[in-house]
């Protein structure tokens, strides 16, 4: 790119034009920026001082015959670049663009950039730079525990789910299913593949003399990024799985309604078939009409895919202050997400209102509910309706110890989803309590045979037996997404297992 030019250097290069061109009138001028040089091959990106030596002798066309030797010092953030390489240009007035005919790069081993040309002209180092990204340390422990408790919450309450699927016999079954399996995939790709490959990579001192000074090629952009079509790759799966997440969690909340609030209408035709085309399609047409556009517009740029997504993470690219309108994070996620949330908010509140802290009277069952279980009745919805990622719109604040606080208990809720919806639609049912209860009886009893009394053996069976049967009372009406059938509860309508299952 064209660079700071000092007033020694213009004296150097006077002083390096051979003896037989001082004979002729020579003139030196500097633009201070490259408006009057437009190229159609170069893009500059950087916010460097663009300036421009252009060197004419008293004839009217290119002196042919002039030798020129060339010092460039750059001036540039060194601590946000590295020198990567630099061409030495000339600007042809025929096809109205930098070209590189009669200049070539001498070695320089002061820390200069070095030039020489057999002509006269409009003169420019054009550098490429590699940016020194600063790539994020990895997943604090906070990141990496909520992940983890995540991962395995979500695999159990699948596996749950599906096993006792005949027993249960709830419609929602299918929704927690595949907004599970979406949270879960999503919980393994960002553990697993959000930090870039790249940060990996030995990076380079920007040592001039390291610089290829045989390739003298006009370079395509001022900065260059090392290609990583894998961190694409899974920029665009995280995009999606987490726009899928998002998606079933409104197609929960819309379930839900259809069950409490809407309790005399039967729900859609073929209503399980629609919801899945929905959760799964919409998100992956979203994805794909973003990368297209994006390939479409910069396809022919090499360096595309920073367009799509960030370099410090596998993520969707954060917009420069100019570029906000254009940025693909702001139109195939803010927006959506956000669309999502507000609706699945309005439906929260109607649903917490209306049924959760009062009592409908379309429902069948007359059983008092307890303050306690109406707390964890209503943190159950706000789980599946996937309210607590209002909070990320909370660290947008300017004030950077107000956003750090922010961001941890983003974090302490976000990252637990998994963990929470194990808890909360699984551990509280009747049935995986009964296993439970169980299994830690029959392993209790097989550990403790041989070391314990045989006064003391019933004893503690009683005592782990009498906390086991204590947990239902937690659950006993508010379960979200599941409940349990007895023989008393076979004739509940729909609208009855909803309840019984918040």
């Amino acid at each position: 790119m064209p660079v700071k030019m000092l007033l020694k250097e213009l004296l150097l290069l006077l002083m390096m034009m051979p003896l037989q061109h001082y004979t002729k009138t020579c003139g030196f001028v500097v633009y201070q920026n490259d408006k009057l040089f437009q190229s159609k091959t170069f893009t500059a990106k950087s916010d460097f001082s663009q300036k421009i030596i252009s060197s004419k002798t008293d004839e009217n066309e290119q002196d042919q015959s002039a030798s020129v030797d060339m010092v460039f010092s750059p001036k540039y953030n060194q601590k946000e670049f590295q020198l990567y390489s630099y061409a030495c240009v000339y600007w042809n007035l025929s096809t109205k663009d930098w070209d590189t005919y009669g200049c070539q790069k001498d070695k320089s081993t002061d820390g200069f950039l070095r030039c020489r040309c057999n002509h006269t002209t409009n003169f420019a180092v054009l550098m490429t730079f590699k940016k020194d990204y600063q790539y994020p340390q990895s997943l604090d422990i906070l990141s990496n525990v909520g992940c983890a408790l995540s991962i395995t919450g979500l695999a159990l309450t699948i596996i749950f789910q599906i096993v006792t699927r005949k027993v249960r016999k709830t419609s929602v079954t299918w929704v927690l299913v595949n907004l599970c399996i979406s949270m879960l995939i999503f919980n393994l790709l960002f553990v697993f593949g959000i930090e870039n490959s790249n940060k990996n990579l030995k990076a380079s001192d920007g040592d001039i003399n390291n610089i290829d000074f045989d390739n003298n090629d006009v370079p395509r952009t001022d900065t260059i990024n090392i290609p990583n079509p894998m961190c694409t790759a899974i920029a665009a799966l995280l995009h999606y799985f987490l726009l899928v997440t998002f998606t079933w969690n409104a197609l929960s909340a819309a379930q839900l309604y259809f069950l409490l609030i809407r309790t005399m209408k039967p729900l859609p035709r073929h209503f399980i078939l629609f919801i899945s085309l929905i959760g799964w399609g919409v998100p992956a047409i979203v994805v794909a009409i973003t990368v297209g556009v994006i390939y479409s517009q910069n396809g022919k740029n090499p360096q595309w895919e920073l367009d799509y997504r960030q370099e410090k993470i596998c993520w969707l690219a954060i917009p420069e202050p100019n570029g906000v309108i254009k940025s693909p994070l702001l139109w195939s996620f803010i927006i959506p997400i956000t669309i999502i949330l507000i609706s699945n908010v309005v439906i929260f509140i109607i649903i917490s209102i209306k049924v959760l802290w009062k009592n409908n009277q379309n429902l069948t069952s007359t059983k008092k509910v307890s303050s306690m279980k109406k707390i964890v009745s209503t943190l159950s919805v706000a789980v599946v309706f996937g309210i607590t990622w209002i909070l990320a719109y909370l660290m947008l604040v300017n004030d950077d110890s107000i956003r750090i606080v922010f961001s941890y208990v983003f974090c302490l809720f976000n990252t637990t989803q998994g963990l929470q919806i194990f808890i909360l639609y699984t551990v509280r049912t009747k049935i995986f309590q009964s296993e439970a209860s169980k299994v830690l009886m029959s392993l209790s009893s097989i550990g403790r045979r041989k070391s314990l009394p045989s006064v003391t053996r019933p004893r503690l069976r009683i005592k782990m037996y009498n906390f086991l049967r204590s947990l239902p009372t937690l659950h006993e009406r508010f379960r979200l997404l599941e409940t349990s059938l007895s023989s008393e509860e076979i004739t509940l309508s729909e609208s009855d297992k909803a309840k019984e299952s918040i």
